[in-house]
């Protein structure tokens, strides 16, 4: 009887899991419409430099950076002075002032190079504003920068590690002006779902109304789901922190191969299925080869001309091109179990996942990135 009762426990168990795994948190599925983050934007300079900075002849907005930051700090360059800098780079400063930021808070900064500066180990950024869309000061920048690669030359010789003319300074700008915000000034809340989904949307919308006292949710499209509140900064704080926790049952995806010309990988999901369908793939090659003959006269006095001739053999081959069955595959595995049959190579299989696309036994979205 124990043992039973324990069975039917693992059973009922087991079912508990497999239907939350396919469940998802709505915080992981929608964004707040108006909570978001904002870029900025600076200039500025990165001094500290181990000999690897800009080259001032080739760089002249380096030299101008530092001729009007030097003036406000009340030095006088003579004018004609032919600066001849190793130590200093110019540099873009790129942040995210995240939503609901305060005065006083600490961002992420990213460091990069616009000069042709060989390295930024070891530098100082130096304070720089970063500005927003409305070029208003949002943050000031300022510390020491983290490269994460490596590099060393000598001799002609060289070797780097990752890219050196970038880094990022932890906690390397401090906000000075707050976004306004108006979150809780309206009675409704927009949810945007990360992507396009009508079934989504509506199950979204249909697990919000089940919950009570979470207000009157509808979907507006396949992208937006409006729920109606009160309008109360507050209240409307507690209210999305329960909603974001409801789990939505996520529906079936579309099925998609996902294609990257430019590495060569082949990405699809569990939903691509293929339908029964004969393939030949062959390699067609084109080899020309050119050399240069050199024919002389045959006596040295006979009044005749060297002469150079060009020589030209092409070489025309082709592979395979055997007939193959490809069987119905109702699952991912068995996709990837046909195609690997085919014994083709990565850029092989981007042509035949084309053909077969166009021949409708591919039952799936092929997108080319």
């Amino acid at each position: 009887m124990a043992n039973t009762l324990f069975t039917r426990f693992m059973l009922l168990f087991t079912l508990l899991l497999s239907f939350t795994a396919t469940a998802e948190r709505i915080r992981d599925l929608t964004t707040v419409l108006g909570v978001r983050d904002n870029s900025l934007l600076g200039y500025g300079l990165v001094v500290g430099l181990d000999g690897t900075g800009d080259q001032t002849m080739q760089t002249p907005f380096t030299t101008q950076s530092l001729n009007n930051m030097l003036s406000q700090l009340g030095i006088t360059v003579p004018a004609g002075t032919n600066m001849q800098l190793k130590n200093v780079a110019a540099v873009m400063v790129t942040a995210k002032l995240p939503p609901f930021s305060r005065q006083g808070q600490a961002v992420d900064v990213v460091v990069s190079s616009m000069g042709n500066a060989k390295s930024l180990r070891g530098g100082t950024l130096l304070m720089t504003p970063l500005k927003g869309v409305d070029n208003q000061v949002y943050a000031l920048a300022q510390g020491n920068i983290l490269v994460g690669g490596a590099g060393a030359q000598a001799g002609g010789s060289s070797v780097q590690v990752n890219q050196l003319n970038g880094g990022r300074i932890t906690g390397g700008a401090t906000v000075e002006r707050e976004l306004p915000s108006n979150f809780g000034s309206s009675n409704v809340i927009m949810l945007q779902l990360n992507e396009d989904d009508f079934t989504m949307a509506q199950r979204i919308t249909d697990a919000i109304n089940r919950s009570s006292g979470y207000g009157a949710a509808q979907a507006l499209d396949g992208r937006t789901v409006q729920i109606s509140v009160s309008a109360n900064g507050t209240s409307q704080v507690r209210l999305l922190a329960d909603i974001q926790n409801i789990d939505v049952s996520v529906p079936l995806q579309d099925a998609k191969v996902i294609v990257n010309s430019r590495t060569g990988s082949v990405v699809m999901n569990r939903e691509v299925t293929l339908s029964q369908c004969a393939i030949a793939q062959g390699n067609l090659s084109v080899t020309v080869n050119q050399s240069q003959n050199v024919s002389q006269p045959d006596t040295p006095f006979g009044g005749g001309q060297t002469v150079v001739t060009p020589q030209t053999q092409i070489d025309l081959r082709q592979e395979g091109g055997a007939l193959q069955s490809v069987n119905a595959s109702a699952n991912l595995n068995n996709v990837v179990r046909a195609l690997n049959a085919l014994g083709a190579t990565p850029m092989e299989l981007m042509s035949i996942l084309q053909s077969m696309q166009s021949a409708g036994c591919l039952r799936a979205k092929l997108e080319i990135i």
